[in-house]
């Protein structure tokens, strides 16, 4: 590559721009009784980026320059600097400057202050043009930097060469999602939990986590807590993340007013929305993300849903407690159930009441509230399990086992009521 520049009249230099980073020392701190430990200090002392007045501090008062070319992460901006260079005797003339981003298959013409070409009528010997570019990194992969020289010299003879440069971009956050939906039927809200991982190598601080809704929802963020000066953040009003750290963050949907309600919405796939992130390095720097759109998945309800509805959290041992449950018709048409109560020795949990209630003509997107009785045979932690439907139209039969659970004691406490 070297002997192929020799032939050329013109140099081009690429240079990334990157902000100073701050000059580090390595303190080395022993015991006063040691006779080494004054030269120690003497010498720490006397380091030009030690910190003033702290003797065991490592974070140094000089600005450094970038040693490499460093790391490149997805939402921050790519900037170079471009230098071509007359280092021979002769007037050139005709000089462009053009500069493309290859990522796989796709090509990116880089517009720097001077515009997508940086055109010169000549260009005499020593002089040089220069130009910046800045670039939005949008995708993660390997990026080829490929910078173009067009020029003519004095014998009319037009010539060219290229330079290639060649990095990686990589993922600055580990972003993860997870969709609950509302216990409660007649609720439309959905919750959407946003785990974030830092996973580059150094620390960031997170300037804003905000959830960007579709058209079919309004959202509300629910990471700020009330205290006596008023709303503030969970995480503080500086939310700072060291590498592999992680913060979760809590979102609650709900769909507008005149979209299609929320029984179409759970059978269907539906789109969320965006996540849009936006943090800055140590030094300033600033990186945004944005997630592609979200789409929470159908959960399987199938045609019947049952809730517990009302339930002590605490019982006692042999004692009865009531227990509500709702029955909802979840399909498209009404539905004839036969609700039994089933009971097995291995439970810690016995129904007592009437089984084999029937439930004529339960229309579609309508529920049922049903009050039971049971009976407490075994200690502890008790799972609530036994409740059989069946749909008497297609014979299908629905078991719902380990729907909650119960604490049994053998101590006489208050009931707590749990919904």
């Amino acid at each position: 590559m070297e002997n192929r520049e020799k032939e050329h009249l013109l140099a081009l230099k690429v240079m990334r721009l990157t902000r100073p980073s701050l000059y580090t020392t390595q303190p080395i701190a022993t015991d006063s009784k040691y006779f080494a430990c004054t030269l120690l200090n003497e010498e720490l002392k006397q380091d030009l980026g030690s910190a003033e007045k702290l003797k065991y501090c490592n974070s140094g008062n000089l600005l450094m320059l970038p040693q490499s070319f460093g790391n490149i992460y997805l939402g921050e901006t790519f900037s170079c600097y471009m230098s071509v260079h007359n280092d021979s005797q002769q007037t050139v003339t005709s000089v462009q400057v053009q500069a493309d981003l290859q990522i796989g298959l796709q090509k990116i013409v880089l517009t720097g202050q001077r515009g997508n070409y940086c055109s010169f009528t000549q260009l005499n010997p020593d002089e040089s043009v220069d130009d910046v570019i800045h670039h939005e990194v949008k995708e993660i992969g390997t990026h080829i930097l490929a910078c173009t020289v067009n020029y003519t010299t004095m014998n009319n003879e037009k010539l060219h060469f290229r330079k290639f440069f060649k990095f990686q971009v990589s993922k600055p956050l580990d972003v993860k999602t997870k969709f609950y939906n509302a216990e409660d039927f007649i609720s439309d809200e959905v919750y959407l939990e946003a785990p974030l991982q830092n996973i580059t190598f150094a620390p960031m601080c997170l300037e804003k986590v905000a959830l960007e809704p579709s058209t079919n929802f309004s959202s509300r963020q629910l990471n700020t807590v009330e205290t006596d000066k008023g709303v503030i953040p969970v995480f503080g009003e500086v939310n700072c993340l060291n590498p592999q750290d992680s913060r979760q963050y809590l979102f609650c949907l709900t769909p507008k007013p005149g979209t299609q309600s929320y029984s179409k919405l759970v059978k269907n796939v539906a789109s969320i929305g965006k996540l849009d992130i936006v943090w800055r390095t140590s030094m300033g720097e600033r990186g945004r993300l944005q997630t592609s759109q979200l789409e929470r998945m159908a959960p399987g309800y199938g045609e019947i849903r049952l809730i517990i509805t009302e339930i002590p959290s605490i019982v006692i041992l042999e004692k009865p407690f009531p227990v509500t449950i709702k029955v909802i018709n979840a399909c498209d048409r009404s539905l004839d159930l036969l609700f039994t109560l089933r009971n097995s020795f291995s439970n810690g949990i016995l129904w007592h009441g009437i089984s084999g209630q029937k439930f004529n003509n339960l229309e579609k997107g309508s529920h049922i509230s049903v009050s039971l009785e049971a009976i407490p045979v075994r200690p502890g932690l008790q799972s609530v399990s036994g409740l059989v439907i069946k749909e008497l139209f297609l014979k299908r039969i629905y078991n719902f086992n380990d729907v909650t659970q119960v604490f049994v004691t053998t101590d006489h406490h208050p009931d707590e009521k749990s919904s």
